[in-house]
Order: structure tokens, then sequence, then C-alpha cells
């Protein structure tokens, strides 16, 4: 994120707070995630255990990262760095152009530009676009125990919970746009 080499992205500022709109995003909801940063930055390593652990025990989730010698630990260990900046820049996300176009470059390089940066050969070309949409329930649901570790009462927690919630859905719609045919984003 912030990287100025980065392209622009398919929406700009007024699409991004019409997106933002649409999912109820609000200013509380984006205090809570400020919120939950406190709470999750300390566990976001505990916190991938449970998902690597989730696509690990999933072959068709672990398909995409499967070269012709098996499941590249390398890869995953690179993803796994990469997963949990995503987790700290989006509890932390100030929702501008340069989230925006580090969302958009997630995107390619779930689709367009899968294995270029890792430099990974004979890995699936693109995560399939079903399992990204079908993910946003583990992420969301996983994330809970982690906030309630820290949370002060039931409010607060299902606060930050919805935040989240909320969080991820937007990051996954805008990687969505590779997958979506041109003029239809």
């Amino acid at each position: 994120m912030g990287d100025p080499a980065l392209p622009a992205a398919a929406l700009d500022g007024g699409d991004l707070d019409r997106l933002l709109q649409s999912i109820l995003f609000t200013d509380e909801d984006r205090a809570a995630l400020r919120e939950a940063s406190t709470i999750v930055g300390p566990h976001v390593e505990e916190l991938l255990d449970v998902w690597y652990g989730f696509v690990g025990g999933h072959d068709f989730l672990l398909a995409s990262f499967v070269t012709p010698d098996g499941p590249s630990k390398e890869y995953l260990t690179r993803v796994r760095a990469r997963f949990a900046q995503w987790v700290r820049d989006t509890l932390a996300a100030d929702f501008d152009d340069d989230w925006l176009r580090y969302q958009a470059e997630i995107g390619r390089r779930h689709a367009e530009a899968k294995n270029l940066t890792d430099g990974v050969q004979g890995a699936p070309a693109v995560v399939p676009f079903r399992y990204l949409v079908g993910l946003i329930y583990p992420i969301y649901a996983t994330m809970r125990p982690f906030l309630e570790a820290g949370a002060t009462d039931e409010v607060q927690l299902e606060r930050m919970h919805q935040a989240w919630l909320k969080a991820v859905i937007l990051s996954v719609t805008l990687w969505s746009e590779p997958y979506i045919q041109h003029g239809w984003f």
C-alpha cells in the first residue's frame, strides 16, 4: 500500500464513497476497526494460523498454491506475509486512493497476475472467484474469538465484528474487478 508505481484503480474516490454507503459503512465502523486493530494486531499470526489451517484442510482451497511438486511452502509463506499485512492495513485503513489502488493490486494478484509476484511456476493461474467470495464468511467468523479476547463488552464486540465484516466485503468487492467483464464492474 502506498506504492506510487501501482496503477490507478478502476474506481475513483467518489465510486468508493458510494460503495461504502452501499455496505452501510460509517465513521463508527472506521473507529471500531481502529479499536479492533489494538486487540487483533498482536495476534495476527495466530489468526493466520486459523485461516491457514482452514485453507490447508480443504484440498480445493489449497489447490491455488499447488505446483507440480505439491503445495509450495515458499509460496504459502510469502502469501501469508501479505495476508498479515492486509489484516493490519484493513484495520487501520483510511479508505483513500492509496488504499483503493492497493485493493486493486490485490485483486489483480488473485486473477490476472497470480504467481508473477513470487515467480511461481506451475500453480493455477487464478484463484477461483467462487472461493474469493466463499471465504468472506470464514474470514469474518474466525475473527470473533480474537475480538472477544479484548472487547470490553458485548456491544463493543459486535460493533468491531460488524465493522470487520463490512471491511472484508468491501475488500472482496474491490478484488473482484479483474474477474468482471470490462465495463460491468
